[in-house]
């Protein structure tokens, strides 16, 4: 079975919970960001401090192995650049890593139009990052994957099976019609024959009427 698995802390709550200043900020950070509850801010600044402390135990020690792990790590998140220092990672804000997350990096691509909207794609399983689909709208992405960000795309085979039932219905919907209107036709030709039957009908009785009528008066003379 092997030993469990260490859990680390992720997130932790704020030491003053009703701090008005606190509060106002993290609102406006909900409607820029589309947050949906606080903890997902509360974890993202977790971590924002957990490399600011980093860097202050590495400018203690003047470890400069640590210090380049350290910056590149943050460059391939695409928060620095190579060439930064210790003071430009003790001069980062909460904003700047909230702008690597996923739901704000597939806005930016405008792939969506709201904020809104990109956390629904995402939490729906619509969002692909190379070939893994992530559904998880704090997920902080690297520069390389950046690029491999895209939307699912529909199978081709669907649209083919609904332009062919949709031509089918079409064609069914056609035959309908032109069983119809034949039926019509037919309905009038027929009532058309029935009106000269019996108009020849009434024709010959009126000329057997007539031959009656003369015959019984040649009788009568």
């Amino acid at each position: 079975m092997g030993d469990p698995r260490k859990l680390r802390k992720q997130w932790e709550k704020p030491k003053q919970l009703f701090d008005k200043s606190r509060i106002d900020r993290e609102r406006k950070l909900v409607r820029t960001y589309g947050f949906k509850r606080k903890r997902e801010i509360w974890k993202i600044e977790y971590l924002f401090k957990n490399y600011k402390r980093r860097a202050r135990n590495i400018l203690a020690d003047y470890r400069e192995e640590d210090k380049k792990i350290l910056v590149n790590k943050l460059a391939s998140l695409g928060i620095l650049s190579k060439n930064s220092s210790l003071d430009d990672v003790l001069n980062l804000n909460l904003e700047n890593f909230l702008d690597r997350r996923l739901q704000t990096v597939v806005h930016k691509k405008g792939l969506a139009n709201t904020v809104k909207e990109v956390r629904q794609l995402i939490t729906h399983k619509k969002v692909f990052v190379g070939e893994r689909v992530i559904d998880q709208p704090n997920y902080i992405v690297s520069v390389e994957e950046e690029k491999k960000i895209k939307l699912k795309e529909k199978p081709k085979k669907e649209k083919s099976e609904e332009a062919k039932s949709s031509g089918e219905i079409k064609q069914e919907t056609g035959k309908e019609s032109e069983g119809e209107i034949g039926e019509a036709e037919q309905k009038e030709e027929s009532k058309e024959s029935g009106k000269e039957v019996k108009q020849e009908v009434q024709e010959k009785s009126g000329e057997n009427q007539k031959e009656k009528d003369s015959e019984g008066g040649e009788k009568n003379e």
